[in-house]
């Protein structure tokens, strides 16, 4: 994008009518006086919307985002500090409360305007547009890899510039110096000249008057003293010792608990219950049935199906007396669909190519087709996908006098609290939303229903509910991964060049980037068709890029291989327009000498992925004997830009790799009579530490624009996977999980 000038910001307020009047009068000024009393004890002071300072001279970072086991807490308050030169043994954190006031307006500066250079006179008039449209999209939503590159860098750097700004000022009036005298360093304000030197919190209650800069001077890379550094996550060491609070560990008097059963076809309702067992059993305190959630929300609206639940005076009273109510759902028009009806309509639906839409095309196709020395034809599936978070959903509500409290472990607080109040009817302001730490979440907190669930509970029953999903449940009652086919024809001329790609695919999801190869290639075309199912879809980690990243890099295998080529070398041949891309893949295979030879039965694979603002490639070594698979090693490479905190870094690309191994290897979500066959770990496994590779994780800091780093490690898993057993064995996976082929994993 390129840089705005004075002039055409000016002819942009006159073409819109005194806009730019308009735009002046809708800066956020000092919004810390207002907002303070959400988040302030005695003794402290907010200096910004995402600072505080108290009176022993400790900052804490008020951090926009949930933590759910990635360490954002951690890595924003990096950024934070550095910027203001604090004393990182001086620095915490705690999350934002939910409420209207912090949405998190960085965020969408981080999505909207990543690579412009705005004049500074007009970075508060935006920042003002943007806090209005965090507001009214209850945008406080951790996901999409954004809360480094998007809240860390356009929030949390900002505000810890801005904040040694104003604490600069304060003591240069205080002391009666020219402010260019005062040097910030480790929480202490320094005048050189005459050594004179006090903290921080000295100035707050000054600085606390003035109005942050919203276009502070921030560091270069080379001045970073915190960021790019390994320092203990701030999480870690409650979560050891057992004392953070997830939602479950909440305790509220008279509280009882409850579970609940959803009509398994995600459709329909009850017909009938015989409920005479479960009504005599010790400790039922009701059988509630519950209407459908219809939400809409920044997420999305969706519709489910009646519910049933049973409250308790324990968990494993709800439980048992769920297990013996005899429920009759109604019936519904999709009783007879079937995992393979679903993939024969999308084979239907790609051979018709009705309304075909197009997301990249270039060249004549056709004409490259009909001119190739050789073409290549393959289609790929993958199959619907559940998250299997190991915190099971839950949610503990209060709901008395017209107001409802909500304890949980959510990744959009905001938007999780308004579908509450929906629900039940209430002024928003008469929700209040405690988030909690998450055992995972991976896109499926992201839905509201089980906050809904709660609420409705707890102002039926009269009495505090904490509502607790089974396995079962959460495994049948998922918003999942998308089942895809994919569809593809490759040309080659007589030197083995690729000279057309075509790909047409069931179904687009986001992001709309995902199917998109960054090969040299003469003509392609890339598109899909819509062919919708009654299967709820949702986020799953990397979104889309897990997919197609497992279709078009094994597909530009099965081309190199056609070519005669040897795969790596032939994506790098065709990288050579793309710098950084070709860095990261050439870094993976050195790593994992790529040209070393490997024994008879064990074989490598490489795959290569941009999303979420950062490139990985991987290498996978695997070892086949007899049709039993191992998976060895794994070579992982990322390119973020700058790595904030490198050792997250790497737990976050070894994380990545475990959930999508684990998806490659075993995971399958199959529908059967409507309804979802699969009930627990033991038909939905994950790879366990016996079956865990060898990982290794090298970080390039290009200097490039941040990137995410949650989400990019999960796409090149699988096909560096498929790719490793062709070239140990000779055969080609076009279809996941792998434990459907002839392997035994």
């Amino acid at each position: 994008m390129g840089k705005w000038t004075r002039r055409s910001f000016i002819t942009a307020g006159v073409i819109a009518g005194g806009g730019l009047i308009v735009g002046v009068a809708i800066r956020p000024g000092n919004r810390a006086t207002k907002l303070s009393k959400h988040v302030t004890d005695d003794g402290e002071t907010l200096l910004h919307t995402w600072v505080k300072l108290d009176s022993n001279n400790v900052v804490t970072a008020i951090v926009p985002h949930s933590e759910m086991g990635q360490g954002v807490g951690t890595a924003l308050a990096q950024m934070l500090a550095d910027e203001l030169d604090a004393d990182w043994n001086l620095v915490e954190f705690e999350e934002a409360p939910a409420i209207s006031e912090f949405a998190n307006y960085p965020m969408g500066k981080g999505m909207l305007f990543v690579g412009l250079d705005m004049p500074d006179f007009v970075v508060p008039t935006v920042d003002g547009v943007l806090i209005r449209t965090a507001q009214a999209l209850d945008l406080q939503i951790t996901g999409g890899s954004a809360s480094v590159r998007a809240t860390g860098a356009y929030g949390m750097r900002i505000a810890g510039a801005a904040v040694k700004e104003m604490l600069r000022i304060a003591a240069a009036q205080a002391w009666q110096v020219p402010v260019d005298q005062v040097v910030a360093r480790d929480s202490q304000m320094i005048h050189e000249a005459t050594g004179r030197s006090e903290p921080y919190s000295a100035f707050a209650t000054a600085a606390a008057q003035m109005t942050p800069s919203a276009a502070p001077v921030l560091k270069t890379p080379d001045e970073f003293r915190i960021m790019g550094r390994n320092v203990q996550r701030h999480d870690l060491p409650s979560k050891v010792d057992g004392t953070a609070l997830f939602a479950l560990d909440v305790r509220v008097p008279n509280m009882v608990y409850a579970t609940v059963k959803r009509a398994p076809t995600f459709a329909g309702g009850v017909e009938n219950i015989d409920d005479t067992v479960t009504r005599s059993m010790p400790g039922v305190v009701d059988i509630v049935e519950l209407p459908p959630a219809n939400v809409s929300a920044l997420l999305g609206a969706f519709s489910s199906a009646e519910s049933v639940a049973v409250v308790a005076e324990g968990y494993w009273q709800a439980k048992k007396g769920m297990d013996a109510l005899n429920i009759q759902w109604s019936a519904t028009d999709n009783d007879a669909v079937s995992s393979d009806t679903i993939f024969e309509q999308f084979d239907r639906d790609i051979s018709a190519g009705i309304d075909f839409k197009s997301d990249a095309s270039q060249g004549n196709v056709a004409a490259s087709i009909a001119d190739a020395a050789q073409v290549i034809e393959a289609d790929y599936r993958v199959p619907y996908l559940a998250h299997t978070c190991m915190e099971p959903l839950n949610a503990t509500a209060v709901v008395k006098e017209g107001f409802c409290e909500i304890w949980i472990g959510c990744q959009s607080p905001l938007s999780f609290r308004q579908a509450v109040a929906d629900s039940l009817g209430f002024d928003v302001e008469n929700v209040t939303l405690n988030n909690c730490f998450m055992g995972g979440g991976f896109g499926r907190k992201s839905r509201p229903d089980y906050a809904i669930q709660a609420a409705q509970l707890a102002a039926k029953i009269g009495r505090p509910v904490q509502l607790i999903w089974s396995r079962e449940e959460d495994v049948r009652q998922d918003f999942y991964r998308p089942a895809v086919q994919s569809r593809f024809r490759a040309a080659l001329d007589q030197e083995g060049n690729l000279t057309a790609w075509e790909n047409t695919y069931a179904g687009k999801m986001e992001p709309t980037a995902a199917p998109l190869v960054p090969y040299t290639v003469t003509a392609k075309e890339i598109g899909h068709v819509p062919s919708p199912t009654h299967v709820p879809l949702g986020a799953w980690r990397s979104v889309d890029h897990s997919q197609h990243g497992f279709f078009t890099e094994s597909f530009i295998d099965e081309v190199a291989i056609a070519a005669g080529q040897d795969p790596y070398e032939y994506r790098a041949a065709r990288l050579k327009h793309l710098p950084r891309q070709l860095a990261v893949l050439k870094k993976a295979a050195t790593e994992a000498q790529w040209g070393v030879p490997l024994a008879p039965g064990r074989g490598r694979g490489i795959a290569l992925q941009e999303c979420f603002g950062s490139i990985v490639a991987e290498v996978v070594e695997v070892t086949v004997n007899d049709g039993d698979l191992s998976v060895d090693r794994v070579v992982a490479v990322i390119d973020a830009g700058y790595a904030v905190s490198p050792d997250g870094m790497k737990a976050q690309i070894e994380s990545g790799i475990i959930y999508g191994l684990s998806a490659a290897l075993y995971g399958e979500i199959t529908i059967e009579d409507g309804a979802v066959a699969q009930s627990n770990f033991h038909d939905y496994p994950s790879v366990r530490m016996s079956k865990a590779p060898a990982i290794e994780t090298y970080i390039i800091n290009s200097g490039e624009a941040m990137g995410g780093a949650g989400e990019p490690g999960t796409p090149p898993i699988a096909p560096a996977l498929a790719n490793a057993v062709f070239n140990a064995t000779g055969e080609r996976i076009r279809e996941l999980p792998l434990q459907k082929s002839v392997m035994n994993v």
